[in-house]
């Protein structure tokens, strides 16, 4: 029996929901202020959490008080990302959230398809690494969108994928701007995280380790 709210897919924003990378990030920040003479915190790294990597470069050299050329600045910038990818490269599949692979099967078993849609070009890389992949019935990445969150491409793109009407989507985000996306797109959202943060979703769990298919189904 099938109903007009029924629940048909789940897509999965990648960091923050299914792994964490933000230390990844900062190991290569670090090492980035370390070969230019000083030291990040964690807490100055706070700053440089979901904006972009020039952006980011910028409060780093502000926070080492040092002027660079436009040109040396992509260079710093692309060591940086170089960096990073050779750590993610070492993730494992113990390297996933806690819930992650339980909620993963429980979909797969009650027949509802899995996508993942994230804005990062190295979202391939990552979920290799973890070895999810079996579980996925479309991956969104950056290379295949052009717009960036609020806007619902990724997540309509994901839908679009896998054949399922919009309506019929549960959207997992841990970011305001990818819980707007997903409401833009005429998605249900759960918000994993902070309630204070991510106030707009329908439902929020502080992870997947708190989400089963019992709870999912209360929200047709």
């Amino acid at each position: 029996m099938s109903n007009s709210n029924e629940i048909q897919a789940c897509i999965f924003d990648l960091d923050g929901v299914i792994v964490d990378t933000a230390h990844y990030h900062y190991q290569a920040w670090k090492r980035l202020a370390n070969e230019l003479g000083f030291d990040l915190t964690p807490e100055q790294n706070e700053k440089m959490k979901g904006i972009g990597r020039m952006q980011s470069l910028d409060i780093l050299l502000e926070l080492g008080n040092i002027q660079k050329e436009k040109k040396e600045k992509k260079q710093l910038a692309n060591k940086k990302n170089e960096w990073y990818q050779e750590y993610i490269r070492e993730m494992q599949p113990e390297n996933l959230l806690p819930g992650v692979i339980p909620f993963l099967e429980e979909l797969t078993e009650a027949h509802i398809l899995i996508a993942v849609g994230s804005a990062s070009k190295n979202a391939p890389t990552i979920i290799r690494q973890v070895q999810i992949g079996r579980y996925l019935d479309a991956l969104i990445d950056g290379s295949k969108v052009t717009k960036g969150k609020p806007d619902p491409e990724v997540f309509l793109k994901a839908a679009e994928e896998m054949g399922i009407a919009p309506e019929h989507c549960v959207v997992f985000e841990d970011a305001q701007a990818g819980i707007e996306a997903a409401k833009n797109g005429g998605m249900r959202t759960i918000g994993v995280g902070s309630p204070d943060v991510l106030s707009q979703a329908d439902m929020v769990i502080s992870g997947l380790h708190q989400m089963n298919l019992e709870k999912l189904k209360t929200l047709e």
